[in-house]
C-alpha cells in the first residue's frame, strides 16, 4: 500500500531541461512544486570535474550518464509483423538520466525550426498540391505558429547565452548569418564561436558553389555570459568532450548552469532524485489527475497528490507514462485512430568524408559539440521539390564534435575493418579528414508508432514502451539527394578523395545516429489527431501538460532543443496567465 503524502500544487515528472524551467518558474510564482527525477542528483561540482569526466570509456562507450536499461528500457522492431525485443545496450540513441537529463550530455546545437515546420501540411499542400505527399506520411500542422513561438525562442536562447550570428532580424537579412531562417527579434546574446580549420575548408568549398555558409548556433559559449537568471557561463575551451559528457567548465548550457541553481534556492521547489514515477493517478471520472504514484530509492511506494501534473521527461518516457496511466487513446496503426503513440519520428542523418594529404592538418580533437560551419540551402522546403519525388531536406555542415581516440577513426572506402592495415589507415587519416554531416528531417508515417509492449516489463512491473520504426522511403530518397549535393561540396574543398554515405534502410538500433526522438504525444488543433492541444495540455485530462519533443508533429531538419525550450516557455506562459486563473481546458472543442 502506497503511503499518501501531503498535497502540493505542482509535480514535474522529470527534472531535465523542461522540468527545471517550468519548476523554477512556477515555484517563483508562489506554488509548491515537487520535481521527480528517476536518477541521482548531479551538479557541475563535484560530479562533472576533470579529469574524471573525460573518461571516454566510461561515458561515451559505457554510457554512464544514460538511463539504466537494466531496470528500464524499451523494446524495438522495424515493423508490426515482427516481435520486438528489449534494447539491452544503448547504441542508436541515448536517453539521459539524473538531474538535468539529456541536456547534461547534449552537444549544444541550438537551431530554431523554420516557420513552415509549424504549418507543414498546409505549406506543402499550398506549394505542391494536395496529392503531392505519399499518403503513408501523416504530417499535420502543429496548432501553433513560428510567430507565436518567436518570443519564447528568444527567451530560451538568452537563457542559454547561445552564440551565433543572426541571419534575419525583423525581416531584414543580415550578412554572415543564415538567410533562410525565420525572422528573429534581435541578435544572438553572444557572438559566434571561432571557426575551426575544418569549418574554414567547408566554407571555401561551399562558397565556391554559390552557397551561403554561416556559423552553427551554439549553446557552448564563445565568451563569458551572465543570463537573465543571474547565472554566469564561461567560454568554451574546445576540449572535444560534449556529447555523452557533462561540461566541467560551466561553458555548456545545461540545467545545472542556466536555471537549476535558482530553482533549488527557492523553498517552494523540492527536488526528489532517485524516484521512479510509475503512473499518473486519476479520479473516478478519469478526467482529472490527482497526483502521481512513485517508488523511491529504498523501494518504498508513495502517492504524491498534486493539483497540476507536468510530464517533462524524455520524449519516449513522456509517451510511456501517458500509456501506463491510461491518459488518452492509444494509437492503432491498423485503423489509424487514437493519438498517444502517433507520429513517432526520429532523424535521417548521413555523412560525407573528405580525405586530405598529410600536409593538411585538421586537429579534430580541438572541437566543441556545436562548433561548425553550415549551409541551409537544402533544409526543409528551402529548395523546389516538385520534381524530386520526396519532401523535406537537411542542413549540411562541417560539424566535427570531437577527435576522441576510441570512437574517431575515419578511413577511406576499401579499408579493412580490423588488423594492421586498418591501424595504418587510422594513423594516416586521423588528422587529415573532414567529416561533413547531412542532418535531415524525419517524417511520421502510419506504420511508425509507439505503444506498450505486451510481454516485457521494467523492474517495477510496468510494461515497457515498444518502438516500431523504419526509415520512410521518402526520407531515404531525400538523404540520397542531399548527400549527393554534399559530395559536390566535398569535391570543391580540395581534398584528395571524397566518400559519401547516404542513409540506407533498414533502421538499426545498434548504430548511433542522434538522440532526437520526437512525437508520440503530438500537439495539434483537434483531439482526433493530437494528444495535447496547442498549449501542450492533455485533451483528455486538463490538469496534465506534456512538455517536450514528444509534442512534435514531425521532426524538422534541425536539432530539437531550441524548439523544445520555446515550447516549454510557450506552455508555461499559458499555465501562468490562463490556466491558473481558471483551471480547465484552454482550447474548447
Amino acid at each position: 500500500m502506497a503511503e499518501r503524502l501531503k498535497s502540493v500544487d505542482v509535480v514535474t515528472v522529470g527534472v531535465g531541461l523542461t522540468g527545471a524551467i517550468m519548476g523554477k518558474e512556477l515555484a517563483a510564482s508562489g506554488l509548491k512544486v515537487v520535481g521527480f527525477e528517476r536518477g541521482p542528483a548531479r551538479d557541475t561540482v563535484p560530479d562533472f570535474q576533470s579529469p574524471a569526466i573525460h573518461d571516454e570509456l566510461r561515458f561515451a562507450v559505457r554510457k554512464a550518464l544514460m538511463q539504466d536499461n537494466v531496470k528500464e528500457t524499451l523494446t524495438f522492431r522495424n515493423s508490426s509483423d515482427q516481435t520486438a525485443l528489449p534494447l539491452r545496450r544503448w547504441q542508436g540513441f541515448l536517453p539521459g538520466t539524473g538531474t538535468g537529463g539529456a541536456a547534461v550530455h547534449w552537444n549544444g546545437q541550438t537551431y530554431r525550426f523554420q516557420p513552415a515546420d509549424f504549418v507543414y501540411k498546409t505549406h506543402i499542400e499550398e506549394r505542391y498540391g494536395k496529392n503531392f505527399v505519399d499518403p503513408e506520411i501523416t504530417i499535420q500542422d502543429w496548432g501553433v505558429t513560428y510567430d507565436d513561438l518567436e518570443p519564447h525562442f528568444d527567451r530560451f536562447e538568452y537563457l542559454c547565452g547561445t552564440s551565433g550570428k543572426a541571419g534575419n532580424i525583423k525581416g531584414k537579412i543580415q550578412p554572415g548569418g543564415n538567410p533562410f531562417e525565420g525572422a528573429r527579434s534581435r541578435e544572438y546574446p553572444t557572438p559566434p564561436m571561432k571557426e575551426t580549420q575544418y569549418g574554414a575548408l567547408f566554407r571555401k568549398g561551399a562558397e565556391a558553389l554559390g552557397y551561403k555558409p554561416y556559423p552553427q548556433p551554439a549553446s557552448t559559449l564563445s565568451q563569458p555570459y551572465t543570463n537573465p537568471e543571474g547565472l554566469t557561463l564561461e567560454q568554451c575551451v574546445f576540449c572535444g568532450f560534449c556529447e555523452r559528457f557533462a561540461c566541467e567548465h560551466f561553458a555548456k548550457a545545461s540545467p545545472q548552469t542556466i536555471i537549476l541553481p535558482v530553482a533549488l534556492k527557492n523553498p517552494n521547489f523540492e527536488l526528489r532524485p532517485n524516484c521512479q514515477v510509475l503512473r499518473i493517478n486519476l479520479d473516478s471520472t478519469g478526467k482529472k489527475a490527482t497526483g502521481v504514484t512513485y517508488v523511491d530509492g529504498a523501494g518504498r511506494e508513495f502517492e504524491q497528490p498534486a493539483d497540476l501534473v507536468l510530464v517533462t521527461a524524455f520524449a519516449l518516457n513522456n509517451v510511456r507514462l501517458l500509456l501506463n496511466s491510461g491518459i488518452g487513446r492509444p494509437y492503432d496503426p491498423k485503423s489509424a485512430t487514437g493519438t498517444v503513440g502517433r507520429n513517432y519520428a526520429y532523424q535521417t542523418v548521413s555523412s560525407v568524408s573528405v580525405f586530405y594529404d598529410e600536409e593538411t592538418r585538421i586537429n579534430p580533437f580541438m572541437a566543441s559539440g556545436s562548433s561548425g560551419t553550415v549551409i541551409d540551402e537544402f533544409s526543409g522546403d528551402n529548395f523546389d521539390h516538385s520534381k524530386l519525388g520526396f519532401i523535406g531536406g537537411a542542413y549540411v555542415g562541417a560539424i566535427m564534435t570531437n577527435g576522441r581516440p576510441i570512437e574517431f577513426h575515419p578511413t577511406p572506402p576499401g579499408t579493412p575493418s580490423w588488423g594492421l592495415d586498418w591501424k595504418k589507415a587510422v594513423a594516416r587519416h586521423y588528422n587529415h579528414t573532414v567529416v561533413l554531416t547531412v542532418h535531415g528531417m524525419s517524417h511520421p508515417t502510419r506504420s511508425n508508432y509507439l505503444d506498450l509492449d505486451p510481454t516485457y516489463k521494467d523492474a517495477w512491473g510496468m510494461p515497457l514502451l515498444r518502438l516500431t520504426f523504419d526509415f520512410p522511403d521518402n526520407d531515404i530518397r531525400m538523404s540520397k539527394y542531399v548527400t549527393d549535393k554534399t559530395v559536390e561540396i566535398g569535391d570543391a574543398m580540395g581534398g584528395v578523395s571524397v566518400a559519401g554515405a547516404p542513409r540506407k534502410g533498414p533502421y538499426t538500433s545498434t548504430v548511433y545516429q542522434t538522440t532526437h526522438n520526437t512525437g508520440g504525444a503530438v500537439m495539434g488543433k483537434t483531439p482526433d489527431t493530437s494528444a495535447v492541444n496547442r498549449y501542450l495540455q492533455s485533451w483528455d485530462v486538463p490538469n496534465v501538460f506534456v512538455v517536450g519533443a514528444s509534442a512534435f508533429q514531425h521532426n524538422g531538419t534541425y536539432n530539437p532543443t531550441d524548439t523544445v525550450g520555446a515550447l516549454a516557455y510557450w506552455s508555461l506562459d499559458a499555465i501562468k496567465n490562463q490556466y491558473l486563473k481558471a483551471p480547465g481546458p484552454l482550447v474548447q472543442i
